[in-house]
Protein backbone atom coordinates (compact mmCIF):
# COMPACT_ATOMS: atom_id res chain seq x y z
CA UNK A 1 0.00 0.00 0.00
CA UNK A 2 1.49 3.33 -1.14
CA UNK A 3 1.01 6.23 1.27
CA UNK A 4 1.52 10.02 1.27
CA UNK A 5 1.86 11.73 4.67
CA UNK A 6 1.02 15.44 5.05
CA UNK A 7 1.93 16.72 8.53
CA UNK A 8 3.82 19.90 9.44
CA UNK A 9 5.23 18.51 12.70
CA UNK A 10 8.48 16.78 11.78
CA UNK A 11 8.31 14.56 14.86
CA UNK A 12 4.78 13.31 14.16
CA UNK A 13 5.45 13.05 10.42
CA UNK A 14 8.45 10.82 10.97
CA UNK A 15 6.58 8.84 13.60
CA UNK A 16 3.77 8.15 11.14
CA UNK A 17 6.26 7.22 8.44
CA UNK A 18 8.00 4.72 10.72
CA UNK A 19 4.70 3.30 11.98
CA UNK A 20 3.31 2.75 8.48
CA UNK A 21 6.60 1.41 7.13
CA UNK A 22 6.77 -1.12 9.96
CA UNK A 23 3.21 -2.16 9.03
CA UNK A 24 4.35 -3.02 5.51
CA UNK A 25 3.30 0.19 3.73
CA UNK A 26 5.43 2.13 1.27
CA UNK A 27 5.55 5.83 2.16
CA UNK A 28 6.11 7.45 -1.24
CA UNK A 29 6.19 11.06 0.02
CA UNK A 30 6.12 13.11 3.23
CA UNK A 31 5.17 16.80 3.02
CA UNK A 32 4.65 19.65 5.45
CA UNK A 33 2.05 21.85 3.78
CA UNK A 34 -1.07 21.85 1.61
CA UNK A 35 0.50 22.56 -1.78
CA UNK A 36 2.99 19.80 -1.14
CA UNK A 37 0.15 17.36 -0.49
CA UNK A 38 -1.64 18.23 -3.74
CA UNK A 39 1.60 17.90 -5.72
CA UNK A 40 2.42 14.56 -4.08
CA UNK A 41 -1.05 13.11 -4.78
CA UNK A 42 -0.94 14.22 -8.41
CA UNK A 43 2.57 12.82 -8.88
CA UNK A 44 2.36 9.54 -6.95
CA UNK A 45 -1.36 8.61 -7.10
CA UNK A 46 -1.10 7.01 -3.63
CA UNK A 47 -3.45 4.34 -2.32
CA UNK A 48 -4.17 6.67 0.61
CA UNK A 49 -3.02 10.02 2.01
CA UNK A 50 -2.78 10.65 5.76
CA UNK A 51 -3.40 14.36 6.30
CA UNK A 52 -3.33 16.74 9.27
CA UNK A 53 -6.26 19.21 9.24
CA UNK A 54 -4.28 22.19 10.52
CA UNK A 55 -1.21 23.08 8.49
CA UNK A 56 0.81 26.23 7.62
CA UNK A 57 0.49 29.11 7.21
CA UNK A 58 -2.57 29.78 9.42
CA UNK A 59 -2.83 26.32 11.01
CA UNK A 60 -6.60 26.32 10.56
CA UNK A 61 -7.99 24.20 7.73
CA UNK A 62 -5.22 24.18 5.11
CA UNK A 63 -4.80 20.42 5.32
CA UNK A 64 -8.49 19.82 4.72
CA UNK A 65 -8.63 22.27 1.83
CA UNK A 66 -5.60 20.66 0.26
CA UNK A 67 -7.19 17.21 0.66
CA UNK A 68 -10.35 18.40 -1.09
CA UNK A 69 -8.27 19.94 -3.88
CA UNK A 70 -6.27 16.72 -4.22
CA UNK A 71 -9.51 14.73 -4.58
CA UNK A 72 -10.58 17.12 -7.32
CA UNK A 73 -7.27 16.69 -9.12
CA UNK A 74 -7.29 12.92 -8.63
CA UNK A 75 -11.00 11.98 -8.26
CA UNK A 76 -11.71 9.55 -5.45
CA UNK A 77 -8.18 9.69 -4.06
CA UNK A 78 -8.47 8.11 -0.58
CA UNK A 79 -7.79 10.48 2.34
CA UNK A 80 -7.53 9.82 6.06
CA UNK A 81 -7.59 13.08 8.01
CA UNK A 82 -6.11 13.46 11.49
CA UNK A 83 -7.22 16.23 13.85
CA UNK A 84 -6.47 17.23 17.42
CA UNK A 85 -10.09 18.25 17.96
CA UNK A 86 -13.52 17.44 16.57
CA UNK A 87 -14.14 19.87 13.69
CA UNK A 88 -17.79 19.37 12.74
CA UNK A 89 -17.81 21.29 9.47
CA UNK A 90 -14.62 19.59 8.35
CA UNK A 91 -16.08 16.11 8.70
CA UNK A 92 -19.17 17.17 6.74
CA UNK A 93 -17.04 18.58 3.93
CA UNK A 94 -14.99 15.41 3.75
CA UNK A 95 -18.12 13.37 3.11
CA UNK A 96 -19.80 15.89 0.84
CA UNK A 97 -18.94 14.24 -2.48
CA UNK A 98 -20.44 10.91 -1.41
CA UNK A 99 -17.57 8.98 -3.00
CA UNK A 100 -16.28 7.19 0.11
CA UNK A 101 -12.57 6.43 0.71
CA UNK A 102 -12.59 9.02 3.52
CA UNK A 103 -11.58 8.85 7.15
CA UNK A 104 -11.53 11.26 10.10
CA UNK A 105 -9.64 10.26 13.23
CA UNK A 106 -8.57 12.17 16.31
CA UNK A 107 -4.79 12.13 16.74
CA UNK A 108 -5.11 10.27 20.02
CA UNK A 109 -6.33 7.31 17.97
CA UNK A 110 -2.85 6.98 16.44
CA UNK A 111 -1.67 5.71 19.84
CA UNK A 112 -3.54 2.46 19.08
CA UNK A 113 -1.27 1.24 16.29
CA UNK A 114 -3.38 -1.73 15.17
CA UNK A 115 -6.56 0.32 15.05
CA UNK A 116 -4.86 3.15 13.17
CA UNK A 117 -3.28 0.89 10.55
CA UNK A 118 -6.61 -0.90 10.12
CA UNK A 119 -8.29 2.49 9.52
CA UNK A 120 -5.67 3.39 6.90
CA UNK A 121 -6.26 0.11 5.08
CA UNK A 122 -10.04 0.47 5.20
CA UNK A 123 -9.91 3.97 3.72
CA UNK A 124 -7.47 2.79 1.03
CA UNK A 125 -9.99 0.06 0.16
CA UNK A 126 -12.72 2.68 -0.37
CA UNK A 127 -14.35 2.62 3.05
CA UNK A 128 -15.47 5.46 5.31
CA UNK A 129 -13.94 5.56 8.80
CA UNK A 130 -15.09 8.03 11.44
CA UNK A 131 -13.68 8.28 14.95
CA UNK A 132 -16.37 7.27 17.49
CA UNK A 133 -15.88 10.57 19.35
CA UNK A 134 -16.37 12.50 16.10
CA UNK A 135 -19.53 10.53 15.37
CA UNK A 136 -20.83 11.12 18.89
CA UNK A 137 -20.50 14.89 18.56
CA UNK A 138 -21.81 15.06 15.02
CA UNK A 139 -24.95 13.10 15.81
CA UNK A 140 -26.27 15.59 18.39
CA UNK A 141 -29.38 17.14 16.87
CA UNK A 142 -32.85 18.38 17.84
CA UNK A 143 -34.61 19.39 14.61
CA UNK A 144 -38.24 18.30 14.59
CA UNK A 145 -38.26 17.80 10.82
CA UNK A 146 -35.19 15.57 10.96
CA UNK A 147 -35.98 12.29 9.13
CA UNK A 148 -33.63 10.57 11.54
CA UNK A 149 -36.30 10.95 14.21
CA UNK A 150 -38.18 8.14 12.47
CA UNK A 151 -35.37 5.67 13.10
CA UNK A 152 -35.71 3.16 15.90
CA UNK A 153 -33.01 3.07 18.61
CA UNK A 154 -31.54 -0.06 17.00
CA UNK A 155 -31.52 1.54 13.54
CA UNK A 156 -29.72 4.58 14.99
CA UNK A 157 -27.19 2.27 16.60
CA UNK A 158 -26.60 0.50 13.29
CA UNK A 159 -26.19 3.84 11.48
CA UNK A 160 -23.74 5.04 14.12
CA UNK A 161 -21.62 1.93 13.56
CA UNK A 162 -21.87 2.46 9.78
CA UNK A 163 -20.58 6.00 10.30
CA UNK A 164 -17.58 4.55 12.13
CA UNK A 165 -16.80 2.60 8.96
CA UNK A 166 -17.74 -0.87 10.22
CA UNK A 167 -18.76 -3.60 7.80
CA UNK A 168 -22.03 -5.51 8.11
CA UNK A 169 -20.14 -8.43 9.64
CA UNK A 170 -18.45 -6.18 12.19
CA UNK A 171 -21.78 -4.56 13.07
CA UNK A 172 -23.38 -7.97 13.56
CA UNK A 173 -20.54 -9.04 15.84
CA UNK A 174 -20.71 -5.83 17.87
CA UNK A 175 -24.48 -6.04 18.34
CA UNK A 176 -24.50 -9.84 18.71
CA UNK A 177 -27.11 -10.30 15.98
CA UNK A 178 -27.21 -12.13 12.66
CA UNK A 179 -25.94 -10.69 9.40
CA UNK A 180 -29.49 -10.88 8.05
CA UNK A 181 -30.76 -8.74 10.92
CA UNK A 182 -28.12 -6.11 10.18
CA UNK A 183 -29.05 -6.08 6.49
CA UNK A 184 -32.69 -5.59 7.44
CA UNK A 185 -31.88 -2.67 9.74
CA UNK A 186 -29.73 -1.04 7.06
CA UNK A 187 -32.48 -1.46 4.47
CA UNK A 188 -34.90 0.22 6.87
CA UNK A 189 -32.46 3.09 7.42
CA UNK A 190 -32.09 3.63 3.67
CA UNK A 191 -35.87 3.55 3.18
CA UNK A 192 -36.59 6.00 6.01
CA UNK A 193 -33.92 8.40 4.75
CA UNK A 194 -35.27 8.21 1.20
CA UNK A 195 -32.12 6.64 -0.22
CA UNK A 196 -33.33 4.62 -3.18
CA UNK A 197 -31.10 1.98 -4.84
CA UNK A 198 -28.71 3.56 -7.34
CA UNK A 199 -25.64 2.47 -9.27
CA UNK A 200 -24.17 5.99 -9.00
CA UNK A 201 -24.47 6.71 -5.27
CA UNK A 202 -22.76 5.17 -2.28
CA UNK A 203 -25.79 4.82 0.00
CA UNK A 204 -23.80 4.08 3.13
CA UNK A 205 -21.93 7.37 2.72
CA UNK A 206 -25.15 9.22 1.89
CA UNK A 207 -26.75 7.83 5.05
CA UNK A 208 -23.87 9.21 7.11
CA UNK A 209 -24.26 12.54 5.30
CA UNK A 210 -27.91 12.60 6.31
CA UNK A 211 -26.74 12.49 9.93
CA UNK A 212 -24.21 15.27 9.44
CA UNK A 213 -26.64 17.55 7.64
CA UNK A 214 -29.52 16.95 10.05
Amino acid sequence: MRVVIAEDSVLLREGLRRLLTDAGCEVVATVGDGPGLVAAVVEHRPDVSVVDVRMPPSHRDEGLRAAITARCEVPGSPVLVLSQYVERQYAAELLADGAGAIGYLLKDRVADVREFVDAVRRVAAGGTVMDPEVVAQLLVRNRRDDPLRTLTPREREVLTLMAEGRSNTAIATHLVVSGGAVEKHISNVFAKLGLEPSNADHRRVLAVLAYLRG
